[in-house]
């Protein structure tokens, strides 16, 4: 396999965005493009996410965008994995690359939910559930993720005030960032102020729904020292599943994919995770950062919910996860959440991240997860060959 790098990177603002799927995603390309000196014309081709394109009655965005990128003759794939298609989308983009098979490729995604109402966006959601036994039955993800949640307090202690703290620190980094959706700073007090959506969740306790588009070009080792002094590289490269119905599995409170996405990607990137320096995390609900550091390595099972009180995960804390703000406060438009989390890894190893870089970073993990980890993605980065 080849090495493959990323050179080049674009992403919307995330939030109320008034462009389509089309529009907002062929703007990521052509900046990621513009990004890494890259000319349309040398792109063979891209995967791109998107799990909602009902929203807007157009599925097939990707011909859409090649074309509007005029190289309607390149060959794209759209990729469904809920909340992990661009994660996933990415993975094959590298695979194109370091098989040898292309030189260049684009990956990203892109959604728009704006347009429908929270509880038709809620309903299709649920669609990337077990839909029979889970969401057909009136199982919401943030139902879902309380049941996760509920879990862990029972089995570990963990209380709605640790759960609070992570809100407060992500929200504290999206202040930082310009694309977030939420640049508001909360307290705990705030957080737990906030209506219940579903028991123990509180409204500050989930994500929002976003509207946005992130994309990325990636390429041979060859070609991207024909174009760049600082290639930023793909060290390792992950792929699992867990069982799809949350009720099916042996524990609400870990992610069997998590391990094993990880565990190959770091075993690819010859580190373990104490080697990585920063973190971006599928946190769709707090409860699901404490769980996904856990099933990360980074913590014991049962503490990860501890750790933003103790400020061991805020940004100049010794593990820092989501320094962009993650799921929570920067924003989650579903099928571009994977891209985003690269583009964030790609601005800190570049130290471009502005007031929320993180000091001396050389390798970033991201990890994307699809629903409640029935498909995750997870992803290791550095400055320089694994």
């Amino acid at each position: 396999m080849r090495k493959v790098c990323v050179v080049g990177v674009g992403s919307t603002a995330y939030g109320k965005n008034k462009e389509s799927n089309r529009e907002m995603l062929t703007r990521a390309s052509l900046d990621a493009l513009e990004d890494a000196g890259v000319d349309p014309k040398e792109v063979d081709g891209a995967f791109f996410g998107n799990a909602f394109a009902v929203t807007e009655r157009q599925g097939h965005i990707g011909p859409l965008v090649m074309s509007a990128l005029g190289i309607p003759d390149a060959p794209s794939t759209t990729v469904e994995a809920a909340c992990a298609s661009a994660g996933a989308a990415f993975r094959e983009a590298w695979v194109n690359v370091a098989s040898g098979l292309h030189d260049v490729f684009l990956a990203g995604g892109t959604e728009k939910v704006s347009t429908i109402d929270t509880l038709t966006a809620t309903g299709y959601f649920a669609y990337g559930s077990d839909y029979v036994f889970e969401g057909g039955n009136g199982c919401s993800f943030p139902g879902l993720y309380a049941a996760m949640a509920t879990a862990h307090m029972h089995e570990h202690g963990t209380t709605s005030e640790d759960l609070a703290e992570i809100a407060v620190k992500n929200h504290k980094h999206a202040v930082d960032n310009p694309k977030a959706h939420l640049q508001k700073a909360v307290t705990v007090e705030d957080v737990l102020g906030s209506m219940e959506v579903a028991s123990p969740l509180h409204f500050y306790d989930c994500c929002p729904f976003s509207d946005g588009a992130t994309a990325v070009v990636l390429c041979s080792e060859e070609v991207a020292k024909k174009l760049t002094d600082t290639p930023v590289y793909v060290q390792g490269a992950g792929r699992a599943g867990s069982v799809a119905a949350l009720h099916d599995r042996e524990s609400f409170t870990s992610i069997p994919a998590t391990k094993r996405a990880a565990a190959e990607a770091l075993k690819m990137a010859g580190k373990t995770v104490q080697d990585i320096d920063l973190f971006e995390v599928h946190d769709c609900f707090t409860i699901a950062e404490a769980i996904a550091t856990e099933d990360l390595g980074l913590f014991k099972p049962g503490t990860g919910a501890k750790q933003a009180r103790e400020g061991v995960t805020y940004r100049d804390g010794k593990v820092p996860v989501n320094p962009s703000g993650g799921l929570k406060a920067k924003g989650h438009p579903v099928g571009a959440t994977g891209t985003g989390q690269i583009v964030e890894a790609v601005l800190q190893l570049r130290g471009e991240a502005g007031k929320r870089q993180v000091d001396g970073a050389e390798t970033v993990l991201t990890h994307n997860v699809g629903a409640t980890g029935g498909s995750c993605a997870v992803h290791i980065f550095g400055r320089s060959v694994a």
